[in-house]
């Protein structure tokens, strides 16, 4: 394996963090604004509390995904950030207001409880931002974006606009909202009502994720796109697995085994995105990108390896630190 092939699986690695975990807190802001029912404000609360003190601290696998896409890769960030400006404009100005409103919302009058305008800013945000990083994933990976010799040549709408990333956008939508009620199930194992509640949502949100991913599929077949060439190519043992793991998934869930279904939905993100990086690899952005073509120079990656081997050993025991503290259970504050 080479440096920049290293560096390249370390960055999807970043790029999968981020889904499972920043995924989740934008399906947790889907049912903050769908709280319904007689349990409507203790809903938005089992969200509040969920995500609390540590839900930025997600974005930090954003961050080092794209200054790392920057300093290992600067043709294929350059490609993409003109290529998809507009989707990935939209998503970043979607996480600003999530984050605006989510704290004016909690240092409110009435915090967190009956629907506010904050309110329905942190869930539009959240539903916003899932829909275009979808998109833009899309275009990626229906090889819609063409860019030989590292110079864009494909359209500012090429690739984002289709209905195969429309249905895909939808997808992520759908899976941040099937994450985030499987981790409501968690969170709340000790109230019955509420498991419930997110039980019904994470199964509900299981069934719109299978319908569009057959849908996204049947597409693909129709236009032979270059996404399913490659989920059916190098990908297939992973993608494999990911058909099998899906009705697990859906029976953890409706058999009500939280922490089973919590992993099993992970395990499913997991598979998928890796199938899609195995299936189109070695190329960052196919058909024209590949890695080793618009890799850094070798001491440039070298010195990054470096910065990431320190910076991992500061970050991921402070990380673990953070969720310890913030995410024990505490009785005395749910009596």
């Amino acid at each position: 394996m080479t440096t920049s092939e290293l560096i390249a699986g370390i960055l999807w690695l970043s790029l999968t963090a981020y889904a499972v975990l920043a995924g989740a807190d934008f399906g947790g802001g889907v049912w903050d604004l769908f709280a319904s029912g007689p349990r409507a404000k203790e809903q938005r609360l089992a969200v509040a509390e969920a995500m609390g003190p540590v839900w930025e601290a997600n974005h930090v696998w954003l961050i080092f995904m794209i200054t790392g896409l920057f300093t290992a890769f600067p043709v294929t960030f350059g490609v993409l950030a003109l290529a998809l400006y507009v989707p990935l404009t939209i998503a970043l100005a979607g996480i600003v207001l999530r984050g605006a409103s989510f704290a004016f919302r909690a240092h409110g009058a009435d915090a967190v409880g009956p629907m506010s305008t904050w309110g329905v800013v942190f869930g539009v945000a959240s539903i916003v931002t899932p829909f275009f990083l979808g998109t833009a994933a899309a275009a990626v990976a229906s090889g819609s974006i063409h860019a030989p010799g590292g110079r864009l040549a494909s359209g500012f709408l090429d690739g984002w606009t289709t209905p195969l990333a429309i249905v895909i956008g939808l997808l992520s939508l759908s899976i941040c909202a099937y994450l985030a009620a499987t981790y409501l199930m968690v969170e709340n194992e000790d109230r019955p009502a509420l498991l419930g509640d997110f039980r019904r949502r994470a199964v509900a949100a299981a069934f719109v994720s299978g319908v569009l991913a057959l849908l996204a599929l049947a597409i693909s077949l129709f236009d032979d796109q270059l996404l399913l060439k490659s989920l059916t190519g190098r990908g297939l043992p992973l993608f494999a697995l990911a058909l099998l793991n899906g009705p697990l998934a859906l029976w953890a869930v409706w058999r009500s085994r939280p922490r089973l279904a919590r992993v099993a939905v992970i395990g499913q993100v997991v598979l998928v995105l890796w199938a899609w990086a195995l299936g189109q690899g070695p190329y960052l952005v196919p058909p024209d990108l590949t890695i080793k073509a618009t890799a850094a120079p070798e001491g440039t990656l070298t010195a990054m390896l470096i910065v990431i081997t320190v910076g991992g050993l500061l970050l991921i025991p402070s990380l673990w630190l953070l969720f310890r503290v913030f995410k024990a259970r505490n009785p005395q504050a749910r009596a």
